[in-house]
């Protein structure tokens, strides 16, 4: 698809190069880089090389993300994958709400990824679950992002269009067959309160998944939007342990 707008200041994808671990780092549906960023500097720091594309039509006006079919979204974490890949050896994929199902959806494809990093990922908003009978309606107001902390902008949308959330409504619904095709490392966080993306969903994907090593860490002071929340540091810190402890076991397996 092509967009027609130009991108949001503070939306644009960023890129820090490191070392030959590389992170790939997805935001979700209506959110942006911008929504993932502390993550992405603070996991920098530690050494790790980091990408995280701007998904099309995205960080720039709702009528460019009408336009988009959920292949759309794919393609540009799949783009993004190869272009990290030029750079590092080893790959973690690590995505928030769709952009963990999107995560999900690479690591069944790519079988060398070396582990994925969930946070709050989306298998189903029920918020969205009306728009399925609203024949004529093209958007919906967009509320304000599910953040627990204060002070917090996150740049979105104000208005989703709804031909973009029942393409969302397709690849949620698509990925379970997939989750059996993941075999890598799997680190899943989950909102104990989450007012979009039910916590069983990460549940489910954990139980579903053929992962040997996985493991599940539930945050109790954020909401959906954990990357940007009073849970950050701690997203951080576990990620950083697990990467470490991902690489050695596959280090020892050569």
């Amino acid at each position: 698809m092509v967009e027609n707008f130009q991108v949001m200041e503070g939306a644009e994808s960023f890129f820090f190069k490191g070392s030959e671990t590389g992170i790939l780092l997805s935001h979700g549906f209506i959110g942006t880089p911008q929504s993932v960023r502390f993550l992405g500097e603070e996991l920098a720091k530690r050494g790790y090389t980091v990408m995280a594309p701007r998904l099309k039509g995205h960080g720039t006006h709702y009528l460019d993300m009408e336009q988009c079919r959920y292949m759309d979204w794919y393609e540009s974490v799949a783009e993004g994958y190869e272009e990290l890949s030029r750079h590092c050896t080893r790959i973690v994929i690590m995505g928030q709400s769709m952009g963990g199902t999107l995560a999900l959806w690479l690591a069944a494809q790519k079988q060398e990824v070396d582990g994925v990093v969930l946070i709050n990922p989306a298998l189903t908003i029920p918020a969205f679950d009306y728009v399925r009978q609203e024949a004529d309606l093209r958007f919906i107001d967009e509320d304000i992002p599910d953040i627990k902390a204060k002070n917090i902008h996150e740049i979105t949308y104000t208005k989703a269009p709804v031909k973009a959330i029942r393409q969302l409504q397709k690849l949620m619904s698509l990925t379970p067959e997939k989750l059996k095709d993941v075999h890598c490392p799997v680190l899943g966080f989950k909102s104990a309160i989450d007012h979009v993306v039910p916590p069983e969903n990460t549940d489910f994907i954990m139980e579903q998944i053929s992962s040997v090593q996985k493991e599940s860490i539930t945050l109790h002071d954020s909401y959906h939007v954990a990357s940007m929340d009073n849970d950050k540091e701690l997203i951080v810190e576990k990620t950083h342990s697990f990467i470490e402890r991902a690489i050695t076991i596959k280090r020892s397996l050569v």
